[in-house]
């Protein structure tokens, strides 16, 4: 099931990713401090919140995962 969602070499697999590293990122600011670098990375992103974009980022690898 691992190599079902773990595809590095799909195009969607890493544009998936990167919402949900993003996502993680911004919702990890209280633990690492880096605001400054968070504030960069939401207004990338539109300022859409971080639960979205991980959400975002889940979907798109579960899609890829569906696609046979």
């Amino acid at each position: 099931m691992f190599a079902k969602y773990f595809k590095p070499t799909s195009l969607t697999w890493l544009a998936s990713c990167a919402p949900l590293v993003a996502g993680v990122f911004m919702a990890t600011e209280p633990l690492h401090g880096l605001t400054v670098y968070v504030e960069v990375i939401r207004s990338a992103f539109g300022g859409v919140p971080a639960a979205v974009l991980i959400n975002a980022g889940l979907a798109g690898i579960g899609l890829r995962g569906a696609i046979k």
